[in-house]
């Protein structure tokens, strides 16, 4: 039997600042993924590629129709699944996406997770509503199941979805293959783990109010509000918690209207008073973003990806698609081919060790930072002043005042991993 949100502590936040929210001309996106304690999550560079007619994609359990051509993506993922807990596309459009549970059931056949459909849609949308109409398509022909951890145990769950490109942000939300949309023009929004759009859709299945309106939760009379009629009469207490997670995120975006910028977003992600930065039993932040998407189409967009957990205690690295973007393999998780766990039928029956180099090195540095005091401030520091020239070496270039060569550009996250791996091996030395 599944496991469900009764007894299985899980949470994310997504958020996105938009003009006039954002304290400059661009969009700004940002996500904590909240995950199992021990699950690694890697950062993955795949190029644009193009394919041939017929083939076939393997997902994390099914497979589906490849495209003719797919656009070059960094993702953020757990590192046993095809998919992306959050991640981004050369064409400047942003995905994070959470659990929820609604009125429909949870399936526990395997389909797409959401997870895969973000992936999907990265790869294969160049706007963030172009996205979205592939993630819903993607929803109606495949539908989505399967266990989303690492466990024999499975624990499934239904997806909310934050997208955003240079002009608009999309929150999309299901229920099993049903789903509603809201289009986001202007100011700041965020999801946690609970439906969130009201009468306001922009956008629905076209049998949503139908089926509704077939199982009783509606009675087809006056205004429809997905997020009532299709929210759990009795909230599980974890979707509960996620209630007040949700109103200190839009607390903390009102606070800072006007001023968004991608350091308040790190803020933001990094409270941990509101549980926005989760530390709770068996769950915590494994990895976080935060995106800069300037109006300006001449300018580039600029991806900060930890690869770590714990914000508080992790570093955001640009990422700039360019010419010499290529993986970096100190965040690239080993692989155990046809012998994977999530490979061998039944799943999950063993564990294997997906640790990747700068994983290690940060959680040494996680251990020094608790037990030695002075050292660990140190290497605090060293933190956060690589962060600071990361965050300064953008600076110039989003203002226009810097060109440097794409080849540069590309190489931008490979040398901060660098140097932030290195700062860690110099603890051991």
């Amino acid at each position: 039997m599944a496991s469900s949100i009764h007894d299985t502590p899980c949470s994310c936040d997504c958020l996105v600042s938009m003009p006039p929210a954002s304290a400059i001309p661009a969009v700004i996106f940002a996500k904590n993924s909240d995950r199992p304690r021990d699950e690694v999550q890697e950062v993955v560079f795949v190029p644009a590629s193009t394919h041939p007619a017929g083939s076939r994609l393997q997902c994390t359990y099914i497979e589906v129709e490849q495209v003719s051509k797919t656009h070059a993506v960094i993702l953020s993922r757990p590192s046993w699944l095809w998919g992306a807990e959050m991640g981004a596309n050369e064409h400047g459009v942003c995905i994070g996406n959470e659990a929820v549970w609604t009125k429909e059931p949870v399936g526990e056949g395997e389909a797409l997770l959401g997870m895969d459909l973000l992936r999907l849609a990265l790869e294969r949308g160049s706007t963030a509503q172009e996205a979205l109409h592939v993630i819903t398509g993607l929803l109606e022909r495949y539908g989505q199941g399967g266990s989303c951890r690492e466990d024999p145990m499975p624990f499934c769950y239904h997806n909310t979805f934050l997208l955003a490109d240079r002009t608009e942000a999309w929150v999309l939300e299901t229920a099993g293959r049903l789903w509603a949309a809201q289009r986001i023009q202007g100011g700041a929004r965020n999801i946690s783990n609970q439906l969130s759009i009201g009468t306001d859709i922009s956008a629905e299945h076209p049998e949503l109010r139908s089926h509704a309106q077939a199982q009783g939760w509606w009675s087809g009379q006056g205004a429809f509000d997905f997020a009532q009629v299709f929210s759990l009469t009795q909230q599980p207490v974890r979707m509960e918690a996620a209630k007040a997670r949700f109103q200190a995120g839009r607390e903390l975006l009102q606070k800072w209207q006007g001023s968004i910028t991608a350091e308040v977003m790190m803020d933001i992600l990094r409270n941990k008073e509101s549980g926005i930065c989760m530390d709770s039993g068996g769950f915590r932040t494994t990895a976080s973003m935060v995106s800069i998407l300037p109006r300006d189409p001449t300018r580039p967009c600029v991806h900060f990806l930890t690869a770590t957990p714990d914000p508080s205690r992790s570093v955001f690295k640009p990422f700039i698609f360019g010419v010499g973007a290529t993986q970096a393999p100190q965040v690239l998780s080993p692989t155990f081919g046809a012998q994977d766990p999530v490979r061998t039928l039944p799943r999950f029956q063993t564990q294997v060790d997906r640790r990747h180099v700068l994983y290690r090195g940060q959680q040494v540095a996680l251990g020094l930072m608790e037990s030695e005091q002075e050292q660990g401030q140190q290497l605090r520091q060293k933190q956060r002043d690589l962060e600071q020239e990361g965050l300064e070496a953008v600076q110039g270039l989003l203002a226009g005042e810097q060109t440097p060569a794409h080849q540069e550009l590309g190489g931008l996250f490979q040398a901060f991993v660098e140097r932030e791996s290195r700062a860690y091996t110099e603890l051991s030395t």
